[in-house]
């Protein structure tokens, strides 16, 4: 049901509290303005860059602000770039993704960091629990989030929460009101992807009578509807440009001011944002305000895939079980079967939680188990339309960008100087696109 990470052992410390020991990394600055530089991993990740946020900060100004990101992942490191200007690239080689042998070279603007694996460990604090809300867990990942958010919950800071769609970023936004001293307050979702930029505004804010077409009395906005409680603004990573600054005054200054008035209205609410996109990539190319980001990610959080946490499988079925067919004992005893859920743990869920929350609704609606949808190497993935269209859209294409560049190396005997003239793009945009797919397989 999922390996553990050779090198991650969960212990317990002297005063009995769960933690994850994580292999130590280095980084040396071997060539560029920051020559004999060093850093030191504290934790199972690292962000690189100029802004004075990021882990290891360089003076290069041909480096973008967030460059790129360094985590350990089932035992190995690996390097992720973040929508840097001018790439990343690793023993010579443009990356988007890739993994870190000891001693790689990473070329990033106009440096060059060596990448070495320590020979020490350092703890990442685990959370006892198997719950926390409404979400479940008993992996390591879950764990780790576990503990963060157990921290958020006592705060009224706000929270940025990540992570690829269908994570289970609303339900750990709704997990954290509920634990918080809010919880008596109301938990008002506002999806800043699903409103058009013209009226959410006014969702947000609010709208004084007259205000606009149509406004035929005052409105309170979201803020104030939330007052007393938590505000969560899902998909943040789709707000306009034009009303980025809006929002970040408002949590700046704890106040908003309506649509056709003059006056700020004081507020009293916890802010808890979403996105399915990588906000530092954003903050990158320029979509994404940089002072706002900052303001969002106060404490921030990245909920993994479910691929990554294959031994929360049982408990969330039996937490979907509960949900969708409390009391049915023959199909909690078809669920539960160990066959199907080893079953399960070969599926690779590119719909995470979700797609499995929509599956088991499945299997207890037809009263037997369905056959899953299966991405074929050899042919088009079945057509899920229980899917929301997005996930369905992107599994295939994945599966036409794989199949494409598998006969467009074949057919250019692997030649990828060819490959890429054939093709039309640069030499370096094929580089990226196949390491891509190598470790997304």
């Amino acid at each position: 049901m999922g390996e553990r990470d050779s090198h991650a052992t969960d212990l317990l410390d002297v005063a009995g509290r769960r933690h994850v020991l994580v292999q130590q990394f280095r980084l040396r600055v071997t060539a560029g303005p920051d020559r004999g530089a060093t850093f030191t991993s504290s934790c199972e990740r690292a962000t690189i860059g100029t802004q004075p946020a990021m882990d290891f900060v360089l003076r290069d100004t041909a480096m973008s602000r967030f460059h790129c990101e360094i985590a350990l992942c089932d035992g190995r490191a690996v390097v992720r770039d973040l929508g840097s200007r001018n790439g990343t690239l690793v023993d010579g080689v443009s990356v988007a993704t890739a993994y870190l042998h000891d001693g790689a070279i990473l070329t990033l603007g106009r440096s060059q960091l060596r990448f070495e694996l320590g020979s020490e460990q350092v703890k990442v604090p685990l959370s006892d629990r198997q719950s926390f809300g409404l979400l479940v867990g008993r992996s390591q990942p879950m764990s780790a989030v576990f503990a963060v958010l157990e921290r958020a919950a006592k705060t009224d800071a706000t929270l940025l929460l990540e992570g690829e769609t269908g994570t289970g970023k609303d339900v750990a936004a709704e997990s954290v009101h509920l634990e918080s001293a809010r919880r008596d307050g109301p938990l008002v979702v506002v999806d800043c992807g699903a409103i058009p930029a013209g009226l959410l505004e006014s969702e947000l804010f609010g709208h004084e009578k007259g205000a606009f077409t149509g406004a035929d009395a005052r409105r309170p906005g979201a803020f104030e509807a939330a007052a007393g409680g938590t505000l969560f603004l899902d998909e943040i990573g789709e707000l306009a440009v034009e009303l980025q600054p809006k929002l970040l005054r408002a949590l700046e200054t704890r106040k908003v001011q309506r649509v056709g008035s003059t006056r700020g209205v004081p507020v009293d609410v916890r802010v808890i944002a979403a996105t399915s996109r990588v906000l530092k990539r954003e903050v990158n190319q320029r979509r994404f305000r940089a002072d706002l980001y900052y303001r969002l990610a106060v404490l921030e959080v990245t909920l993994p895939p479910l691929r990554e946490r294959l031994e929360d499988l049982p408990l969330l079925v039996e937490r979907f079980l509960g949900d969708l067919a409390p009391g049915d004992a023959a199909a909690a005893r078809e669920l539960r079967d160990p066959g199907f859920l080893a079953e399960l743990a070969q599926h690779s869920w590119p719909g995470n939680a979700r797609e499995l929350r929509n599956y088991v609704e499945r299997c207890v609606a037809l009263k037997q188990r369905p056959p899953l949808a299966v991405e074929d190497p050899g042919g088009a993935p079945t057509i899920d339309v229980t899917q929301p269209l997005r996930l369905a859209r992107e599994q295939w294409l994945r599966h036409f960008e794989q199949r494409y560049l598998d006969e467009l190396l074949r057919r250019h005997g692997h030649n990828v100087s060819a490959a890429a003239r054939a093709a039309g793009i640069a030499r370096v945009h094929l580089h990226r696109l196949l390491a891509r797919r190598r470790t997304s397989r």
